[in-house]
């Protein structure tokens, strides 16, 4: 199985038939709190970045959804400070990028962008949102420093976390005591073979970039 193939089952249609309940762009303001926790529990800060990751379609009407959800979110620059940019990774997914320190912010936003493009018909297109929170190295333990990030898969309907390392590993202990910690939080994905790892290209930077 080729590396496309394997997003495609675990954040594509594979695992929207196996989701124990349906997604609900509502279930991103769980982390309007699970912030706080992340930062008072376990001395993780938010990074001030989130992004919405989606597969495209070869449509104008998409691309008229997808500026369409640029253009609001530029308009409201002004009033919250989000920067909003589009990106497209190297596999080929599409992301609406978004930088802001004040987290509520950012939850706000993608949770628009998730919204706009469900009422213009392409829920389909949603894979996952990310939020981005920094570690050091009291955090990481004797583990590289670097981020770690909630996850929110579209088609599974629920959170998981993600501590990429260095070497395409992870810090499965980070990771199991934020699912620890956060359980009953935030909507945790129970099945951890849906903790699908979103990897950078290069160590450091994150998946989107």
């Amino acid at each position: 199985m080729g590396i496309m193939d394997a997003i495609r089952q675990v954040l594509g249609l594979q695992a929207e038939a196996d989701a124990t309940r349906a997604a609900d762009p509502d279930d991103l303001f769980g982390m309007s709190t699970a912030y706080i926790t992340m930062g008072a529990d376990l001395g993780y800060d938010a990074a001030g970045a989130g992004a919405l990751c989606f597969s495209g379609v070869d449509s104008t009407d998409f691309r008229d959804a997808v500026g369409e959800v640029h253009d609001i979110l530029e308009r409201g620059r002004v009033e919250t400070g989000t920067e909003a940019t589009l990106q497209e990774d190297s596999k080929g997914y599409e992301w609406v990028v978004l930088e802001d320190e004040d987290v509520e912010d950012l939850v706000t936003s993608i949770h628009f962008a998730a919204d706009t493009l469900i009422e213009r018909g392409y829920g389909s297109r949603l894979l996952a949102a990310l939020f981005a929170f920094e570690r050091d190295a009291g955090t990481a333990g004797e583990r590289a420093e670097g981020y770690v990030y909630w996850i929110y898969s579209f088609r599974r309907g629920a959170y998981y976390p993600f501590a990429p390392l260095d070497g395409h590993e992870r810090d499965q202990a980070a990771e199991f005591k934020l699912q620890s910690v956060l359980d009953g939080e935030l909507g945790l994905e129970p099945d951890k073979e849906y903790w699908y790892p979103l990897w950078p290209d290069r160590p450091g930077e994150h998946p989107w970039e």
